[in-house]
């Protein structure tokens, strides 16, 4: 399961990286897709990115922990299997939809993001590569009737 401890690591990291962008503040938000809008709101002082953004991370930091108990590096988390599945299939769908959903939606956040195109592919290829390793475990601990 040292495919699954690396892919935990990335999420971990994903999950401080978005703590990293509240402090880094509304550059940060332009940055790194969050839309023009959140970056105005941050800006302005306001609360909402933040909350939003920290939402975020502590939902990525639960899915690390997911990843390190399939693993087998800290005790087993209630319903393992199923949130190790549906966490892959949530990855699984955002590596394999975002980029074509750029070109079917006309709201003025797909536009920007359009024109971040790099960012939105190289972010796509990081969430099939999760999305292989969360999907891997279910598979291995399935076949293993962990």
């Amino acid at each position: 399961m040292t495919f699954l401890k690396i892919t935990g690591w990335l999420v971990f990291a994903a999950a401080l990286l978005h703590l990293a962008i509240i402090v880094g503040g509304p550059d940060w938000y332009r940055f790194f897709g969050a839309g023009e809008p959140m970056a105005m709101m941050s800006e302005q002082g306001l609360w909402y990115p933040a909350i939003v953004t920290a939402c975020i991370a502590a939902v990525l930091f639960i899915w690390s922990l997911y990843a390190f108990s399939g693993a087998g590096s800290i005790r087993r988390l209630p319903l393992l299997k199923t949130a190790l599945l549906i966490i892959g299939i949530i990855f699984l769908l955002r590596g394999l939809l975002a980029v074509p959903l750029l070109f079917f939606s006309d709201s003025s956040y797909m536009a920007e993001l359009k024109e971040k195109m790099v960012f939105m592919l190289v972010t796509s290829v990081i969430c099939l590569f999760l999305a292989v390793g969360y999907l891997r475990a279910v598979w291995l601990l399935y076949r293993q009737r962990v």
